[in-house]
């Protein structure tokens, strides 16, 4: 009995530890080299004179139901 009380206080102690650590994916970490780029990309695409139309949608006819005839 004794055991299995120090396992399950072992075993609460190493959960809440756990749950004490913050990994992060290196993708989610600021990289300077990266924002520099991304920044002058961004620059360099803002000065574009490009104009894009925007795309019409097909126009949908309306769905043809039958009459209900009364009798």
């Amino acid at each position: 009995m004794k055991y299995v009380l120090m396992l399950g206080f072992a075993l609460a102690a190493l959960c809440g530890a756990a749950t004490f650590a913050e990994a992060r994916p290196p993708t989610v970490t600021n990289s300077p080299g990266y924002e520099a780029r991304l920044k002058e990309s961004r620059s360099a695409l803002g000065g574009s004179q490009t104009v894009t139309a925007p795309a019409t949608s097909p126009v949908v006819t309306p769905k043809r139901t039958k009459k209900k005839h009364t009798n």
